[in-house]
């Protein structure tokens, strides 16, 4: 398959969980939250130079193709693996940047480049839903950092899980906020109940309405 095939092949797909349409580079953070979103959920490509139509409008500096090195490893903490492939397709430049799920979730997406006078850096991971990037919940923070510290499934809150269980079975799916009131449990306590319960395969979560809710399954 030649390079005009392959890219036409790919846009024909459209954007959707593991792809995204670039079509110029504004601002460097801006492109780290794709970035952070595919490298915290099941990874992904960007295809920088594809107006959000499918119409091809082409990379036309090295500039750009350096603001897109400087969100990879500038604006990404943890930095995160990055591939960049370049393709011509009628004259137009294309390049393709592949984005793999992470092992060190979270991977942080800052506002500001570190180290600059006066900019202080706000850092927020992003998860990849349908074609859209989601500020991640405090849950996903709490679940990433316990599986990449290898941490056992264990707890010492046998009851407040039987709450929390109890609250969900009845009244589920509830948001993070919604939980918190019912149980009358701090929201940090929360929180680590419900990485845990995920992982342990338990409970689930989905965004809908512009919020994360959380279900038994």
């Amino acid at each position: 398959m030649n390079e005009r095939s392959y890219i036409r092949r790919l846009i024909a797909e459209g954007e959707h969980q593991q792809q995204d349409f670039k079509y110029k580079i504004a601002d460097a953070p801006k492109l780290a939250k794709s970035v952070s979103a595919f490298a915290n959920t099941d990874g992904g490509r960007l295809l920088i130079g594809v107006r959000d139509d499918g119409v091809i409008a082409g990379v036309k500096s090295e500039e750009e193709i350096f603001m897109m090195h400087a969100a990879a490893y500038t604006y990404c903490r943890p930095q995160p693996s990055i591939h960049f492939d370049t393709y011509v397709v009628d004259g137009r430049t294309v390049v393709v940047a592949t984005v793999p799920p992470s092992t060190l979730r979270p991977i942080f997406a800052l506002s500001a480049k570190e180290g600059v006078e006066g900019l202080l850096p706000e850092k927020k991971a992003y998860v990849r839903i349908a074609d859209e990037n989601i500020v991640a919940s405090p849950v996903h923070l709490r679940m990433w950092r316990e599986q990449v510290a290898r941490q056992p499934i264990v707890t010492n809150y046998a009851e407040d899980h039987t709450l929390l269980v109890g609250i969900l079975k009845e009244r589920g799916p509830l948001t993070l906020n919604q939980l918190t009131r019912l149980s009358r449990l701090s929201r940090n306590r929360v929180v680590a109940l419900l990485a845990r319960l995920i992982r342990y395969d338990i409970a689930g979560w989905k965004h809908e309405n512009q919020q994360f809710v959380f279900f038994l399954l």
